[in-house]
């Protein structure tokens, strides 16, 4: 199967060119940019994306991303996050084995304990659950994304609200490593405590825009 990767931007130069390195091997990516003033596009041009744009809001960029790639699957990957060496390789051999979603392990780039215990949860939510986070990548094949509906023009939860119309993703061996800047601005317990709220808030059925002045 052919993968095309999805990466939604908004004022992302710092991690990007490493987003974007690490996607080696997938036969198309795109860039689906929500207005950004800095050198995001810039970058994208120079790593060979293809670049789409849109109104701010993730859901809504990852949508008009995944309505312009071509691949039979689909990666989504956040730009703050890459995927470690040897994710190509596992990504195939899902692909061959299952049309099912898969994601892959979070590791955050902190040597902290609090980083090892929060990516401790991750997969054990993950494995319990089915739940994991966009920060994790997401691979879909388009015959289940379409039949699922796609994503919603959701400003946050978008990655929430896609799995509940998708079949159970497993968790390939592969780490994705993402940027633990929010809980270092923010604390690692009060971060922490922040999600849990934000998805709790989802469940009972809090408008996206209201969790998003939450989340920031």
């Amino acid at each position: 199967m052919r993968i095309s990767a999805v990466v939604p931007t908004l004022d992302a130069a710092d991690g990007l060119a490493s987003c974007l390195a690490s996607l080696n091997g997938v036969d198309e990516i795109i860039v689906a940019d929500g207005g950004s003033t800095d050198q995001t596009q810039a970058i994208a041009e120079a790593a060979g994306a293809k670049i789409v744009t849109s109104e701010r809001g993730r859901g809504l960029q990852l949508a008009k991303g995944a309505a312009a790639a071509n691949g039979d699957a689909l990666l989504f990957v956040h730009a703050d996050t890459h995927l470690a060496p040897g994710w190509h390789a596992l990504a195939k051999q899902h692909l061959e084995n299952s049309n099912g979603p898969a994601c892959f392990q979070l590791k955050l780039d902190d040597q902290a304990w609090q980083a090892r215990l929060i990516e401790q949860a991750v997969a054990l939510r993950t494995r319990i659950a089915g739940l994991p986070y966009g920060d994790q990548g997401l691979l879909v094949t388009r015959a289940e994304y379409d039949a699922a509906g796609g994503f919603r023009p959701l400003i946050l939860m978008e990655d929430v609200d896609l799995l509940r119309r998708l079949t159970r993703p497993v968790m390939l061996g592969g780490d994705a490593l993402t940027s633990a800047d929010r809980w270092r601005r923010d604390g690692w317990a009060r971060r922490t405590l922040r999600n849990l709220t934000c998805l709790s808030l989802w469940r009972l059925g809090v408008s996206p825009d209201r969790i998003a002045r939450l989340y920031a």
